[in-house]
Parts: C-alpha cells; structure tokens; sequence
C-alpha cells in the first residue's frame, strides 16, 4: 500500500472546524488499513500573517510543493482587512495555486435529493442537478500584469487590473473539460466574453480547435458568460460540463452553488498537469469562504469540506470507489432528515458542525461494511 502525503491547511475562521471533520475521515481510513495517509498541518491567511507576517511560508510553501496533495479550509477575517496587500490572506491562496500550477479548477454543483427545497429556484428545476464548472485558474485578470493603482498628474489614482490569456492556458484547461465530459453527458458549454473582449475571442478559437482536432465525438456549445449566468438560475440542468476563464469561473460557480441550496455544499478540485507516470500536483477546498460571522460557534457545514476530501480521493489517490462512498454517505445522513443551519428547511432537525461529521463518517462505516 502506497502512503500518500497531505499538508492540511485549515486557515481561518470556520477553517479549522470544518477541517476537523474532514480529518475524522482520513484518521479512521487510516486505522482501518482502507489507507495509508501521511499528514502534516500548515498555517495559511491570517493565521500565518499573525505568525509569520506573509500569507503562507515558504517552509510551507516547499510542504505543498512536496505533497501528494493539499486539502484546504478557507481564508480571511476582518482582522486582516488592512494588512498590506501582498499579505492579504486571499494571497496565501492565489500563491498556492500559481506556484503549484494548478491550472485546472473542478467546481461541481450536485444538488442532493434531499436538499432540493433548499435552493432558491423550484424543485423541479434543480432535483437531479449535477453540474461540473471547469475554470481556468492561474491565468486571466487575477494574474495578469500591470495590476496597480497610480496617481496621475492631477492627482486621480487610476486603478488597472490585466485580463491575459495565453493559447497554450486555453488548450490545457479546454482539453480537461473535454475529456471530463466524456465521463458524463458528453457536453461541454464554452463561456467568454468575445463580444466585448479579445480574450474572449482568443478563448473562443482555441476551444473550438482543440475540439475540432481531438474531441469532435462531444457536443460543444458556445455561450456568453452573461447569458450563462441568467440560464444557470433559468435552466440550469440544460449543463453537463461549462469551461471558462478564471473570472467568470469564480462568478458562475457561486451562482451554480445556490441552486443546491448553500454554498457549503460545494468542493473542488484544483489539478495541474499530469506528470509521466500519470500523477497531478492537486489541492482540494470547499468553495465557501471562512465565515468569520460563525466561526467558533459549531454552525458550520462541513460537508463541502468533506466532499472535496472526496474528489481527492478520486482524483489524486485512484480511489474512486471511496470517493463514491463519501458522496453517498452525504447523501443518507441528509436522507434523515437533519441538516446544518445553512440547509435546513422546514421540518429539520438543525446539527451542529460535529454532529454532521459524525453522521457521515458513521455512515461512511455502513458503506464500508
């Protein structure tokens, strides 16, 4: 049995509690011999600006560049709010995923049977859902180059952030939706922006290349980033896998995290490329931030935290039969009729943060029996 090498970094707020969940998995797959997990801790956000003054270390930086993958809580605080901006906790994040090359960020919307009158929308709309966003992610506006704020002559400060994307970061990241969608439904929207913005029109003849030379057997379909916005709330199981850039990714699938009721339902997984013998650097977060307005009150809902704990099982250890497990352990304890407060609706049984891990990991046994 291969040992497998994590760095947990909790971050702030509801971090820390939501990733004590996750860790009651990985600690009791480990005393069962189901696998062989190696586990470190790092400071990431304004927990490590309160120690080291920047928003990851670079002992914990060289940590996650040696990790066979990184799970993630969430970052920030109020606290932090005027910290230099290199600083910021948000930077400990963004610095992970450049560093790391993590180019590829899977977002998967799946709204659980027993949550659909949870979401804003009708149940009809939204039961079944299960859509994958694909977002490009070391590229575009939240790396390009200039991003400043000057002052002009007359004394106006001008504000520049650069949207920038190379072909080769549009091939890569499209070919990910792609080979995705022919796991699924065989469909893949391509959102931009190529009305208004040249990197959409980039972004747009490349996708269409790479499925023209390689992928011509899946259905592909254009679609304005706005107007995917107003189907996502519209009709939204018309999607199967949506790629798009880094901006838009970011907005689409908070969005898409609404129809399944909270976003405290949604993992991800952030991949690089795949090295000779198969494997890709990999780090795994909820999409919900840190929450500071419940942190430390045992309110938070772990279960995007231990669903992305899933898709690393899936996608870094080949242990899609666990991370089935894990998606359907979710599925029974939210069966009984409990929830966290986030999800609940009428009829409930509200649990705390603790109570819910508990639940899933006793009916993860049950799926292990």
């Amino acid at each position: 049995m291969s040992t497998w090498k994590i760095l947990l970094l909790a971050g702030d707020g509801i971090g820390p509690e939501i990733m004590a969940e996750a860790r009651k998995i990985l600690d009791w797959m480990n005393a069962e011999g189901i696998a062989s997990f190696e586990m470190e801790e790092g400071l990431v956000g304004g927990a490590a600006y309160d120690v080291h003054k920047v928003a990851i270390s670079e002992d914990d930086m060289r940590r996650a560049l040696s990790a066979d993958a990184v799970l993630f809580g969430a970052v920030g605080g109020p606290q932090w709010d005027d910290v230099p901006y290199d600083a910021r906790p948000e930077a400990g994040l963004l610095r992970l995923r450049k560093d790391l090359e993590l180019f590829a960020n899977l977002r998967p919307a799946i709204c659980y049977p027993a949550l659909a009158d949870a979401s804003s929308l009708k149940r009809e709309l939204v039961e079944g859902l299960d859509i994958l966003i694909v977002r490009e992610l070391t590229g575009g506006v939240y790396f390009g180059q200039p991003k400043e704020i000057v002052t002009l002559q007359n004394g106006e400060k001008r504000a520049v952030d650069s949207q920038l994307y190379f072909e080769h970061e549009v091939d890569r990241v499209a070919r990910v939706a792609f080979d995705l969608a022919r796991t699924r439904r065989n469909l893949v929207h391509s959102s931009d922006k190529k009305n208004v913005m040249v990197t959409g029109v980039l972004w747009d003849e490349v996708v269409r290349r790479v499925h023209a030379q390689d992928y011509a057997d899946v259905e592909l379909q254009h679609i304005l980033a706005d107007n995917c916005a107003m189907q996502l709330v519209r009709q939204p199981k018309q999607f199967d896998v949506i790629v798009t850039d880094n901006l838009f990714g970011d907005i689409l699938s908070d969005v898409a995290a609404m129809l399944t009721g909270s976003l405290g339902m949604l993992p991800s997984a952030s991949l690089g490329a795949a090295d000779e013998s198969g494997r890709r650097r990999a780090m795994y977060e909820p999409v919900h931030g840190s929450a500071p307005d419940i942190a430390g009150q045992g309110k938070a809902n772990p279960i995007a935290m231990i669903a992305s704990l899933g898709m690393m099982l899936r996608y870094s250890f080949d242990m899609g039969d666990w991370a089935d497990r894990v998606d359907a352990a979710i599925a029974d304890v939210l069966a009984q009729g409990v929830a966290t407060a986030d999800i609940a609706t009428e009829g409930a049984r509200i649990i705390s943060t603790s109570e819910m891990g508990d639940m899933i990991l006793e009916a993860l046994k049950k799926q292990a029996t």
